[in-house]
């Protein structure tokens, strides 16, 4: 997905984060960022679906939290791909009974294939 200005504006918006680093270029010049940036939780926005796991589980679905390490700033006219795939996936027995716990890793990389943020999300099915 090619990174455009109002995309990054109109998610800091959505999120409620009146930041002007994220769509005031002027402002944005002289930060140590030296322009316009997109938030830390931006790559939201490109996660990739990962296939439901091959086990006859439960349908209920819960998010059990996500993880982002950020290598640099995402900016307008980046390129970014998300490649996601399956970390670990583990069944456990809880208190109301089986589940399904799954980890799930998205690497991004930019269109020079430099690494730029690593996301790991927990998901939790009963």
């Amino acid at each position: 997905m090619k990174v455009e200005r109002t995309t990054i504006r109109r998610f800091a918006e959505s999120i409620g984060d009146a930041n002007p680093l994220y769509y005031d270029e002027e402002f944005a010049r002289a930060t140590r960022w030296g322009g316009i940036i997109a938030p830390p939780t931006f790559l939201c926005l490109l996660l990739p679906p990962l296939p439901a796991p091959e086990i006859d589980f439960g349908t209920i679905k819960l998010n059990g939290g996500s993880v982002f390490e950020s290598f640099r700033p995402v900016r307008p006219g980046d390129v970014i791909i998300g490649q996601a795939e399956y970390a670990d996936v583990q069944a456990k027995q809880g208190k109301g009974g089986g589940m399904l716990i799954f980890q799930g890793r998205t690497r991004y990389t930019d269109g020079d294939g430099h690494l730029v943020a690593i996301g790991t999300g927990t998901g939790i099915q009963r």
